[in-house]
């Protein structure tokens, strides 16, 4: 029984204990509290041994700043047909292989026209009969043997002769396909002994000496972009390359959809590097300046609308830097980089971290962070490879641009025959 009693009492003891020592654990002096006042004798908290902020500085960088946006787009040939008959026919002759290059008014294709020569001889029989008719009765309405309405018959019946072979001329003419441009052949899908319907496809044939890249910008942009102006492309499957392009035509109209417009630049390719088809990242050039002022963007620091940052300037008696807030204008921002138009002048001092310790304006700092580079040294773009050298003869880009013709930026798809 009276072990029974003795459990109960041992635990209410122990818990009592552990209780105790749990409170003292709380409530003693932390080793960090202990040590605060010595740290702050020997300098080596955030203000130093002088009572000095500590703070990180850069230098206001004079950089080359280019005005640019990005986008994405396609490219297409400068020219581009799909040939195909207008008038039904057997293939006779395929005067083309495969990725030929083909010169303008070159005969590619030929279907039977057996019988339009044959109703074209005919017709010039008819013709040759009327012609004959017509001339003889002029020669005998002057001896009064026939009556003036028989020569007008007679020259009615001529020009009927006349209309007769130019219908049979155009129907065999129609039986000969024509490059309409220089370009190269694609890959046929017909060939010699193939039955035609009108309308049916044979070959494309693409002028890619010039490619355009077809790509829209949003509606704010549509007041800088001009033609003339020079966009930079980058393409996926060519990586590494960067080609330059010529603004070639905006479309006057916005997209009501998308709220866009649409951009139209040619490029240079009489190295034959590009394909239509092919996906680009576009960057649109609208200027560039060479004394862009810049500062690291955690410079800056936004209050009530506004900006400013905190420059460092020599102290009234000459020993170290103080501190001062200036209120900035914003231009342009990089990766890291904020442009500033107005506050900040090259070479100038800004603080980038630890603005948070200064209270006032002039402030006395310690500098951690001493920057290297030369304030008056512009900074040097990082060269890019480009696919355009000197390559002989005139820039197609540019011969387009001069002429300012709508059949320059046009790609049609529709059927190709001889003119005239």
């Amino acid at each position: 029984m009276a072990s029974k009693v003795i459990y109960p009492v041992v635990a209410a003891v122990g818990i009592a204990t552990l209780g105790a020592a749990a409170w003292l654990y709380q409530h003693q002096p932390s080793k960090r509290a202990v040590e605060a006042p010595l740290a702050s004798t020997t300098g080596s908290g955030p203000q130093g041994g002088t009572g000095k902020p500590s703070v990180e500085v850069a230098r206001v960088e004079i950089m080359k700043l280019v005005d640019e946006t990005q986008a994405v787009g396609s490219l297409r040939s400068r020219q581009g047909v799909i040939l195909r008959p207008e008038i039904s026919g057997r293939i006779t002759q395929l005067n083309f292989r495969d990725g030929d290059r083909v010169k303008a008014g070159q005969l590619l294709v030929q279907l039977d026209d057996r019988l339009p020569m044959a109703q074209v001889q005919q017709a010039k029989a008819e013709l040759s009969i009327a012609v004959a008719n017509h001339k003889r009765n002029q020669d005998l309405v002057e001896q009064n043997f026939i009556s003036r309405r028989t020569v007008d018959e007679s020259a009615a019946a001529l020009q009927v002769a006349e209309a007769k072979l130019s219908l049979a001329d155009a129907t065999a003419a129609r039986l000969k396909i024509f490059a309409p441009f220089d370009g190269l052949a694609g890959i046929r899908t017909v060939n010699v002994g193939d039955y035609l319907k009108d309308g049916a496809d044979i070959v494309n044939i693409e002028d890619i000496e010039a490619i355009f890249v077809d790509y829209r910008l949003p509606e704010r942009y549509q007041s800088q972009v001009q033609r003339g102006q020079t966009a930079a492309l980058e393409l996926d499957a060519l990586p590494g390359l960067k080609f330059k392009a010529i603004l070639q035509a905006i479309d006057p109209l916005i997209d009501a959809n998308g709220r866009s417009v649409g951009i139209r630049a040619c490029i240079d390719n009489r190295r034959m590097q590009l394909r239509p088809g092919m996906f680009a990242r576009v960057n649109t050039i609208f200027g560039q300046r060479d004394d862009a002022r810049m500062v690291p963007e955690e410079a800056i620091v936004p209050q009530a609308g506004k900006q400013f940052v905190i420059k460092l300037m020599p102290a009234p008696d000459g020993q170290g830097l103080v501190s001062k807030r200036v209120e900035v204008k914003v231009g342009q921002r990089k990766p890291g980089k904020v442009e500033i138009t107005e506050g900040l002048e090259a070479g100038e001092t800004v603080v980038i971290a630890g603005q948070q310790r200064i209270q006032r304006d002039g402030t006395a700092v310690r500098v951690l962070d001493v920057p290297a580079n030369s304030p008056a040294t512009p900074s040097q773009p990082k060269l890019q490879a480009t696919a355009l050298s000197a390559l002989s003869g005139a820039d197609p880009c540019r011969l387009g641009l001069a002429e300012a013709t709508g059949n320059t930026g046009k790609v049609t798809r529709q059927s190709a025959h001889k003119p005239g």
